[in-house]
This record gives C-alpha cells, sequence and structure tokens, in this order.
C-alpha cells in the first residue's frame, strides 16, 4: 500500500487561521508515522485559499531527517509550479484537473484545454528539474452541478495525459457523490489499459461510507489511497458544503480488517491524531 496523508486538504478549509508553528509542529509530527507523501501545502492565490498562504514558511520548516517521507504541495498553474519548485524540500507537485469543465473553472479560472496545457508546460519544467508531477483527476466520480458522467470522459483525459507522459493519477470523488460500483468500474477499466500510469484514489466521503469505498477500489487493483486524520476537510472551490477525505483511521482500520501490510508506526500516529485533537477540536 502506498499512503499519502493530506494535512493540506484537511487545513485549506478550516475556519480560522491556524498559526504557522502550529501547522509546522503537526506535520512534523505526520513525518514520524511513517506516510509514503505527505500532502502539505498550496502554492496558490492567497486570496483564494488564505489558509495556505505560508506554504512557503511551512515547507521550508518541515524536519526531512525524520523519514524517507516526500513533500507534495498544490499547483494550479505554471506560476504556482515555479514558485514551489523555489522551496528544495517539495518532492511533488501536485495539479488538480478536472473532469468537470464547470469545476475546472471554479477551481483554476481556467477550461479544461488551458489547463491541459498548463500541465504541459509544467512537466517540460519537471524534465530539467527532476521531481514529479501527480495529476489529481478532481470529480472522476460524477459532480454536483447536473453534468452527466460517464466513465469515457475519465479514459479520455487519461489517454491525453498518457500521452503526453503523465506517471500518477489520483481519480478523485471531489464532494462524495461517487458510489463503490462507479469506483469499481473506473479502476476495473482505466488503469489497465495505461500500464506506465500509476492510479491511486483520493475519496472524499461521509466516515461510514469508508470502508465500502475502499473496498471497491482495493479489489479492483488501487494500491494507492490519500486520506487525512478524521477525515477533516475537503475541497472549499467545490460547493457550499464540503464533503470531508477519507479519514486515516478508517484507512487502517480497512488494512487491519483485510490483513493487508503496512509500515505506518501506530503510536505515532496516535501523537499526530492528538496534536489534530488540538488543532480541529474533534
Amino acid at each position: 500500500m502506498f499512503l499519502t496523508e493530506c494535512p493540506r486538504d484537511a487545513m485549506q478549509g478550516w475556519g480560522e487561521f491556524i498559526p504557522t508553528q502550529k501547522k509546522i509542529e503537526y506535520i512534523n509530527s505526520l513525518m514520524d508515522v511513517g506516510f509514503d507523501v505527505l500532502d502539505c501545502g498550496s502554492f496558490v492565490s492567497p486570496k483564494a485559499i488564505p489558509q495556505m498562504a505560508d506554504s512557503g514558511t511551512v515547507i521550508d520548516e518541515i524536519d526531512k531527517g525524520i523519514s524517507n517521507t516526500k513533500l507534495s504541495v498544490i499547483v494550479a498553474n505554471y506560476r504556482g509550479a515555479e514558485n514551489a519548485l523555489e522551496h528544495q524540500q517539495v518532492d511533488i507537485l501536485g495539479f488538480p484537473f478536472s473532469i468537470s469543465e464547470t469545476f475546472q473553472h471554479r477551481n483554476t479560472n481556467k477550461s479544461q484545454e488551458e489547463a491541459f496545457e498548463d500541465i504541459v508546460k509544467i512537466t517540460s519544467l519537471l524534465k530539467s528539474d527532476g521531481r514529479s508531477l501527480n495529476l489529481y483527476f478532481s470529480m472522476a466520480f460524477g459532480n454536483p452541478y447536473g453534468e452527466m458522467w460517464k466513465w469515457e470522459d475519465v479514459d479520455f483525459w487519461a489517454n491525453r495525459f498518457h500521452e503526453i507522459g503523465i506517471k500518477n493519477i489520483l481519480l478523485s470523488d471531489t464532494t462524495g457523490t461517487g458510489t463503490p460500483e462507479q469506483i469499481a468500474l473506473l479502476f476495473e477499466k482505466i488503469p489497465g489499459k495505461y500500464p506506465e500510469i500509476d492510479f491511486g484514489a483520493h475519496f472524499h466521503n461521509r466516515y461510514e461510507d469508508s470502508y465500502p469505498k475502499l473496498k471497491a477500489a482495493y479489489d479492483n487493483g488501487c494500491r494507492r489511497f490519500d486520506s487525512a486524520i478524521k477525515g477533516i476537510g475537503g475541497c472549499p472551490m467545490a460547493k457550499d458544503d464540503l464533503v470531508g477525505n477519507m479519514p486515516t483511521e478508517q484507512v487502517i482500520n480497512f488494512m487491519a480488517m483485510e490483513k493487508i501490510e503496512h509500515s505506518l508506526n501506530l503510536l505515532n500516529f496516535e501523537s499526530a491524531y492528538n496534536k489534530a485533537k488540538d488543532i480541529f477540536h474533534f
């Protein structure tokens, strides 16, 4: 299992500003758990996501000597990618590309084709830089805007990005609209057509819906999952009411129930969980 913890996704929509030092301490506690990746910052407009305005400072203060965990940040355009790459601690750029044209405009103020062109430029930038890119296929399982969903649209964009050499795509259920049947369908149909691409799952869902979504993805070959402690967060650009992330503790429970091996330090996870409690008041 390849596991990404997403404190950025948890923090970005939080109503009160989380002090920079508290963010640093929280992320360092997560570094100690042994996740493969921490998605921990955004280089986007501070007007759009004010909570993430201090991402550069936070990134620079994370202790990468604690573990081999890599650091990922979100960018929404070429300039954001350039800004992020000025910070040597950043290992991975994440770009939200939406299967929904409406959400692409809401989230990045671009059309899908404009976002595609931005990604092409970012991949060229990364070829000389040596760091990697994750694409988040937002609204991969449907959307709240009344646009028709069909798996062939996801396949169309997977093929477009395959043609330009993209290696990592996270199929994202941005507003929790996806069903286990849709999840099973996408993971059955698409990854096998593009063996050069590593496909993962970035689910947003209600707490009680965690197991069937994880099971549907896992049973159809997915071995890469994103999550956030207690499911805190969501995408503030998607709709008015946030739908939380996949809870990390539910992923851990799923792995225990399915007897799936992992390398997480659960004692250190408990310590990070307690820090999350202090920040998010649950």
